[in-house]
């Protein structure tokens, strides 16, 4: 069997890589000033959409982790085809006794190094540098910055969703732009809208 540079159910079950975890608690107060929603929001729509990852097939439960170890493996020379078999894991979100947002995130299969490959040509070792891991024995604490990565990706998805900003934001920068303009009545994703406004629906039963 092989799983190499491929998702599978053994990327998930066992450790080819490294297994890391990364979590944290966000008091009440950052997540509605700075993310503009609520725990209790963030977390019905996680698990809303860890259902629907459920019910689609997925290997584990989690928003994008792809997008984040894309850049960061480019960027630090790492092999970018082991993303997709890296690239799995379970994310998980709770409200707190206190009422703070815990999240925590768990990559089972990171495949990551930080010496030879792509880590020796210049730029890439030089993104190594500044994060003061260049060279032979510092692996392991790489992948720690990985799961990092994933957790911050993750937090700011869910809260983008659960504000309602993620499809305002994709048309403000991207889509619904007509000559390289942005067009004034852009027209946002329907599956999204639709998202966001089951995410606003279930927040504001649960609050």
């Amino acid at each position: 069997m092989s799983g190499d540079k491929k998702a599978s159910s053994q990327s998930l079950q066992s450790v080819r890589g490294r297994k890391v975890s990364a979590e944290v608690r966000l008091p009440r107060k950052i997540v509605q000033r700075h993310l503009h929603t609520t725990p209790e929001k963030m977390v019905d729509y996680w698990r809303m959409s860890a259902v629907g990852g459920v019910l689609s097939g997925t290997i584990g439960v989690q928003g994008h982790y792809a997008n984040g170890l894309a850049a960061l493996f480019i960027a630090c020379g790492q092999d970018a085809a082991c993303v997709s078999e890296a690239a799995v894991g379970v994310t998980r979100f709770e409200v707190g006794t206190e009422g703070e947002l815990y999240a925590a995130v768990t990559l089972p299969n990171l495949i990551v190094g930080t010496v030879g490959g792509g880590t020796s040509l210049p730029t890439q070792r030089a993104c190594l540098e500044i994060l003061g891991l260049a060279g032979a024995g510092h692996a392991r604490a790489f992948s720690e910055v990985c799961a990092a990565v994933a957790l911050s990706g993750e937090i700011s998805i869910i809260a983008a969703l659960a504000a309602g900003q993620f499809t305002r934001a994709h048309a403000k920068l991207a889509r619904g732009q007509k000559n390289g303009k942005a067009s004034v009545s852009p027209t946002p994703n329907a599956h999204s809208v639709e998202s966001e406004r089951a995410a606003d629906s279930v927040g504001e039963t649960g609050a």
